[in-house]
């Protein structure tokens, strides 16, 4: 194509004949340049056809060859990729190739024939109706196969599992109301009110005003009269009342004879006859606490929270947590060491719930004071080595449980361990859920922190220990046993939600039930059913006599012990004791009944299980002191005789046929002489599994409502649920009083001057440094920089 260049003309003159030329010449030089334009135009678009057919002709060669590859001998195969490169494996045949290429060939057969032309306009037009013929006829075909299938089935009278028949009884419904609503009339208005009348939306409206509307007993609730406004008065401040003196049974009776006076034509009328009776208390109490519900209730009150609780924890993941606290520890072999041991060994084994051990820790001095055969640990992790060895070997099982130490100080007067330091901050928050007290009244004389039920979801106390009656020996024993029982009575109203007590030998206290949740060591089942066993095969099993175990200290029942065997010696001539035990009075005790001349042999405290012991018929134990004496039922597990006092603390133990009690010292010797000349019974199975540990866990669990706290929700949860309960729709007063003395309590034990007054070790309001070193605690100041007062 030419450059265009137009002529210079500026210096060439004007006139016409010159003009006409140069306009001709332009012309003709235009259309010249402009055929060339064209020309070369065409040449160009016929260069881009003719690739676009070669390009084409490739395609359709290379697409021949394909479908040609699926109909040979040999299927077509994706080849797999394996350890060696040149293996090539077949997987699977394409078979939708062989069914495509029919279709594909004609497709390739239009598109590739010479009258096929490229359009000559802007938009393309290419005929699918190859494709979709192809499409449709696999789509109708299925449709067939699916109609031919829904017919088969309506003749059956199902669709694959499911029933049509209620499908047709529902659309039948529909018509019949519809039938209703438009059978006399079709305006619009006769429809609506069709509607509004037709027994399906009466039955609706109807269903809808029995939800929402109020119920009908809170409407005309009379109100509450000043009787029965004193009575709850006097009820709920039973605790107040009972510790300045007042017993709960004159406070019962001030209720009754208050509640009756509001309730006295209420009760002639629900009485046949007209006949009058006596309130049952605790019918009368229930009485009262629905009374005052309805009142609130009616009035639309709801009582949300506690005057003095707090916020307590969730139980974190999904097992919940248990923490048994003592005041003894191994290898002190007292009843508060031993006990807990077992009972969290069988608490862990159903591995239904975490369970830790809080034992307390004592410095190597007091260790030196305390514990038997000079034995002293130089840390925690010696102990806890030495308390699983010990509990493995009498278990027969690995318990898994974890074990804790607290700081605890021993008081030589009390001959006893106390706490030092808040008790309760040795379990992590995370943890505080359940809380076992064994001895709470121990372990909450001088507290000074946290309260157990605000921290913990359930506190159930274990009462081991009768107190009271071990004051009563000492000098001015009956007024510090006066102070003591009120003070029992108020730590444990104030930190546990339920008492047990072992036997109803120890002192009543608030919220207590009397239960024997105690087991022997499965030892010593073991050594009964074999002598039962070895007397079965006729060999001799006791060949001595009797004998008597327990700590050397006077209240242990050795005073009752040594006056029955003075007063009758005469009638027990011949007959020889062996006592076994270490204590604080093992001098005095075998001095007196040295100087009385009695047949009594005095020997070195051991193990009830050891095999010198094997060979003793009768146990005797004259104490009165115990609550539920463990040798006692150790003894009867071996299966020898038991002489002991008719007395509380041994009811557990009369259902036993091997078990010998008396009342008088005449039958004391009558006991005695019978048990030395007969033979034990053994045990049935049913007696040994009364005494194991199985049997006491299984006794604990019920008693404490720790199975039902473990099966239910959290006692959080418990307290923020809707709905009208007695403890919810109006203030718990009791619960008020509880939490007073709690706070009372605290006051009065962070003052070291009437901790001193009171009895307490000095300077145990705290942990002090040696417990931080053996603990590797932070010091007192710097774990709480702002204590009390």
């Amino acid at each position: 194509m030419m450059n265009f260049r137009p002529p210079d003309t500026r210096t060439r003159p004007s006139n016409g004949s010159n003009s006409s030329v140069t306009a001709e010449k332009a012309l003709s030089f235009i259309s010249k340049g402009w055929q060339e334009v064209r020309s070369s135009a065409d040449a160009d678009l016929q260069l881009i056809k003719n690739r676009a057919n070669s390009f084409k002709n490739l395609a359709d060669r290379e697409f021949e060859n394909f479908l040609n590859s699926a109909s040979i001998s040999s299927p077509f195969v994706v080849p797999v990729i394996t350890s060696s490169a040149t293996t090539m494996t077949p997987v699977k045949e394409i078979d939708f190739v062989k069914k495509l290429k029919p279709k594909l060939s004609e497709i390739r057969r239009v598109y590739s024939s010479p009258e096929f032309k490229w359009p000559t306009q802007g938009k393309l037009k290419i005929d699918l109706s190859a494709i979709k013929n192809a499409i449709v006829s696999e789509v109708e075909e299925e449709e067939r196969w699916r109609k031919w299938r829904r017919e088969r089935l309506k003749e059956e009278g199902q669709f694959g599992e499911f029933n049509w028949e209620p499908i047709k009884a529902f659309k039948t419904r529909l018509r019949e109301l519809e039938v209703e609503l438009t059978g006399s009339s079709s305006s619009a208005a006769d429809i609506f009110e069709g509607i509004k009348n037709s027994e399906f939306v009466v039955k609706v409206k109807s269903s809808l005003k029995s939800i929402c509307k109020e119920p009908e007993e809170t409407k005309g609730v009379p109100p509450l009269d000043v009787p029965e406004l004193l009575a709850y008065l006097v009820r709920q401040s039973s605790p107040f009342l009972d510790q300045i003196g007042i017993k709960r049974d004159i406070s019962e009776k001030i209720v009754e004879s208050l509640y009756s006076k509001g309730q006295s034509k209420l009760l002639l009328h629900s009485l046949p006859g007209g006949e009058s009776s006596l309130i049952d208390s605790e019918i009368m109490n229930d009485e009262l606490d629905l009374r005052i519900a309805s009142v609130l209730q009616s009035t639309g009150h709801c009582y949300e929270g506690g005057f003095w609780g707090d916020a307590k924890q969730n139980p974190a993941g999904d097992k919940r947590h248990v923490a048994i606290v003592t005041t003894a520890s191994l290898p002190w072999m007292t009843g508060t060491a031993v006990n807990p041991l077992f009972r969290a060994a069988y608490l862990a084994k159903s591995e239904k719930q975490n369970v830790t051990l809080l034992v307390p820790w004592l410095c190597k001095s007091d260790q030196e004071l305390v514990y038997p055969n000079q034995l002293t640990f130089s840390s925690p992790e010696d102990q806890e080595l030495y308390i699983r060895n010990w509990l493995e070997e009498r278990i027969g099982f690995k318990a898994n449980f974890k074990i804790s130490f607290y700081p605890g100080k021993f008081a030589k007067e009390r001959r006893s361990i106390l706490p030092a330091g808040d008790t309760s901050q040795f379990i992590p928050s995370r943890d505080a859920d359940i809380a076992i007290l064994e001895e709470p009244e121990h372990l909450n004389w001088y507290h000074h922190g946290k309260r157990w039920t605000d921290k913990f979801n359930h506190v159930v106390g274990i009462v081991h220990t009768n107190y009271l009656e071990y004051i009563k020996r000492e000098k001015n024993g009956a007024l510090q046993a006066f102070f003591v029982k009120h003070i029992n009575n108020w730590v444990t109203r104030a930190y546990c939600d339920k008492v047990l007590r072992l036997s109803a030998a120890t002192q009543d206290l608030p919220k207590s039930l009397v239960c024997n949740v105690h087991g022997v060591n499965p030892k010593f089942l073991k050594i009964g059913k074999k002598a039962a066993a070895d007397r079965q095969s006729g060999e001799k099993v006791f060949s001595k006599g009797a004998y008597f175990l327990g700590k050397m200290v006077w209240a242990k029942g050795y005073r009752e012990l040594i006056d029955l065997l003075s007063k009758h010696k005469t009638d027990l001539d011949g007959f020889n004791l062996d006592v076994f035990g270490n204590g604080e009075d093992a001098h005095e005790v075998e001095s007196t009944a040295k100087r009385l001349n009695l047949n009594v042999n005095f020997m070195k405290g051991r193990d009830h299980a050891d095999d010198s012991l094997h060979g003793y018929k009768v146990f005797i134990n004259p104490s009165i002191s115990d609550v539920l004496c463990t040798a006692t039922a150790e003894a009867l597990a071996m299966g020898k005789f038991v002489v002991c006092a008719d007395h509380p603390s041994n009811e557990f133990f009369q259902a036993f046929p091997n078990c010998f009690t008396y009342k008088t010292p005449e039958d004391f010797v009558a006991k005695v002489e019978e048990a030395m000349f007969s033979e034990p019974h053994p045990l049935t199975p049913e007696e040994q599994y009364k005494l194991s540990w199985e049997a006491a866990t299984q006794r604990f669990m019920e008693y404490s409502d720790l199975d039902k706290v473990l099966s239910s929700e959290t006692s959080l949860d418990r307290r923020h649920r809707k709905g009208m309960g007695k403890s919810v729709s109006m203030p718990n007063l009791e619960q008020m009083v509880d939490g007073g003395l709690a706070f009372a309590h605290n006051c009065l034990t962070g003052n070291e001057f009437l901790r001193l007054c009171t009895g307490a070790i000095p300077r145990t309001r705290d942990y002090d440094q040696q417990h931080c070193n053996d603990l590797r605690l932070l010091p007192p100041q710097v774990e709480n920089p702002i204590y009390g007062w």
